[in-house]
């Protein structure tokens, strides 16, 4: 198998892998793994994209036209389900905390213990959401 056709392939198994992923933010409630493993499955696709742009390598239209359509689902990804992305992880991060400093005096060790996974569930929707922002930020940068 020639390197050309190894590209292909490796460009073939991630770019299915992303498309995947994209039809999986469409749905209504999304997981923090599925919200990290979806940006970083995009941002591997078009590091390869980019790569395979400045290396120049003869390609077949078929991989022309997959490349082309890879890129369009990405490009629709950053206009449209990045910002409902962002938005739902805001709405959520000030559900839980709103949730979290709700008045209540007394507390059963049960609802302290559920406390604590609130909390831990924040602080996880918070992180996601700082690397959610720095990739925006990358795309007002290009």
């Amino acid at each position: 198998m020639s390197s050309a056709d190894e590209i292909f392939t490796m460009f073939e198994t991630e770019s299915s892998k992303l498309i995947t992923l994209i039809n999986v933010t469409r749905k209504p409630e999304l997981t923090v793994h599925e919200i990290i493993e979806t940006y970083y499955q995009i941002m591997n696709v078009s590091s390869m994209i980019t790569m395979l742009k400045q290396q120049g390598f003869k390609q077949s239209d078929s991989f022309l036209e997959k490349l082309t359509m890879v890129e369009a689902m990405i490009s629709e990804f950053n206009s449209d389900i990045h910002p409902q992305i962002i938005q739902k992880l805001e709405k959520s991060i000030q559900d839980t905390t709103s949730y979290l400093q709700s008045e209540n005096t007394e507390k059963s060790p049960e609802e302290i213990q559920n406390d604590a996974k609130y909390y831990d569930e924040l602080r996880e929707k918070m992180s996601t959401k700082e690397f959610v922002d720095q990739y925006g930020k990358g795309l007002s940068n290009d």
